[in-house]
């Protein structure tokens, strides 16, 4: 028999909630301050006993998740948006207890959606990653500033700045002393990012060279070394997975190892539960009556007379997938059973050339201009 914890992390304190399934006693305790020394002590308590824990993948969860595997422990690592959906649609009061007691409860009940922990050479190599690409899109926000402060005073438009001949137009520019401060400080700040940058990409070049995965990545069509760096990181052991399908599909890649749970039907809006189209529709279905709401039909409106062709141009207004995909709103829409036949016809080649109008325009009078 063993002890099941859960643990709910927060940086001030660690809560949790445990039960002795050979007794049945049910405890908990508080950690705090939650560092790495606290936890420690309070593992301490727990040392040559069988202890599973349950902790969701947030952030701080990598030195709790270390703390716990040295003292033998099973730790299964929850993921958060799963875990939070299996609490119900019912609404109650959220504390750090009911969080502990929740997910000691899922791993007693073996419901508990859990993510793959990474090993610790991994965890580095995906810090490294993520570093940069912090570092890049920092680079790429002051480019975007200096843009925009051109544009601002109405300097002519430039696609690349960051290079010499850049700079030097840039240089040439009559701008007031205010915008030469504003771009002064960008460049010195890009210089900077660079710098930081330069030994990272060194290093993940190099790694990936001579990582016999990201090696075998390259040799795919437009995947670098920085790319399959990237993908090894994020990836992890792709052996957690059934199929190259279910890695492509799973939403990140550093969980789930268990199947979604709670994924609302496509089609289905979670937060109203009402359905909604595939395409850009997002109003709920017309009021009783036969009358459709009005909406903006995004082609020409044609004369009362062709009642079809404007009713096929309102519902692809209202659902930009009506050739393809059904649409909920206009399945359910109430209609004329004298027009079903004309709707039917003019929505079925919804890119061909649409028929003239039966009643033409008057033709214009002699003398008057038409």
């Amino acid at each position: 028999m063993a002890i099941l914890m859960g643990l709910d992390q927060h940086r001030a304190q660690i809560t949790t909630a445990w039960v002795d399934t050979a007794t049945g006693e049910v405890s908990r305790a508080r950690v705090a301050p939650a560092d790495r020394a606290g936890v420690r002590r309070f593992l301490a308590w727990f040392r040559g006993q069988p202890l599973e824990v349950a902790l969701e993948a947030t952030t701080g969860w990598r030195f709790v998740v270390e703390e716990l595997q040295r003292i033998g422990a099973v730790v299964h690592l929850a993921e958060p948006a799963d875990t939070a959906a299996l609490k119900g649609s019912k609404k109650h009061a959220k504390n750090d207890r009911a969080d502990a007691r929740h997910l000691r409860e899922l791993l007693m009940a073996g419901r508990l959606p859990e993510s793959w922990i990474p090993p610790a050479h991994i965890l580095d190599l995906r810090a490294r990653v993520r570093l940069r690409h912090t570092l890049s899109e920092q680079r790429g926000e002051w480019q975007q500033r200096i843009q925009s402060v051109l544009y601002h005073h109405g300097c002519p438009q430039r696609g690349e700045l960051i290079n010499r001949a850049g700079l030097v137009w840039l240089a040439a520019l009559p701008l007031p002393a205010c915008v030469r401060e504003q771009v002064a400080t960008a460049l010195a700040m890009i210089d900077a990012l660079e710098r930081q940058l330069a030994p990272l990409d060194k290093e993940l070049r190099r790694y990936a060279h001579r990582q016999p995965g990201c090696t075998a990545l390259q040799r795919h069509y437009g995947i670098g070394p920085l790319t399959a760096v990237t993908i090894l990181a994020e990836l992890g052991d792709p052996r957690r997975f059934s199929s190259s399908r279910e890695a492509a599909a799973s939403p990140d890649w550093t969980s789930p190892c268990t199947p979604p749970i709670g994924g609302a039907r496509p089609g289905i809006c979670p937060a109203r539960g009402r359905p909604r189209c595939a395409g850009r529709c997002s109003k709920p279905p017309s009021a009783p009556g036969g009358q459709a709401r009005p909406t903006t039909p995004t082609t020409k409106r044609q004369p009362s007379g062709w009642v079809a062709t404007e009713r096929a141009c309102r519902s692809r207004a209202n659902c930009s997938s009506a050739a393809t995909t059904r649409c909920a709103n206009s399945a359910r829409r109430p209609c004329n059973p004298h027009d079903l036949a004309g709707a039917r016809e003019a929505l079925r080649h919804t890119d061909a050339p649409r028929p003239a109008p039966a009643k033409l325009l008057p033709p214009a009078t002699p003398g008057r201009p038409s």
